[in-house]
């Protein structure tokens, strides 16, 4: 993992709020691993961190839902293959990463069609 993939992990730790895990599971968002930050905080950490499709990759790897929607907004959109896509997607845990990834990285790649679970969540 990259010092800058390891930074930006510790970065979502430092942010977490444990409260705000319930709350999210009121609306269906769950998961094997949440930490609970809002979506401004990830914008905000997208900001500082660029376009950069190595750290999307290993924010991805990481399994934590927020880094995942961060490797979504960290992701070049150009360099997101297929195989890539349908990997991500059959990941996905609940409703609010597969629409994370689908409106923030996926609807602007040249990829389409990609599978979860069977069923198409993008054309």
């Amino acid at each position: 993992m990259s010092s800058k993939a390891a930074s930006v992990l510790a970065e979502l730790h430092r942010l977490a709020d444990p409260k705000n895990v319930a709350g999210m599971a009121r609306f269906g968002i769950v998961g094997k691993n949440l930490l609970g930050i809002s979506m401004v905080h990830l914008r905000a950490v997208a900001k500082q961190s660029g376009r950069d499709h190595a750290l999307a990759e290993a924010l991805w790897s990481s399994g934590l839902f927020e880094a995942r929607i961060l490797a979504a907004l960290v992701a070049e959109p150009a360099k997101v293959t297929r195989r890539q896509a349908n990997t991500w997607a059959r990941d996905f845990e609940n409703w609010a990463d597969c629409d994370g990834l689908c409106l923030h990285l996926f609807r602007k790649t040249a990829v389409s069609g990609v599978r979860a679970s069977g069923r198409f969540h993008t054309t």
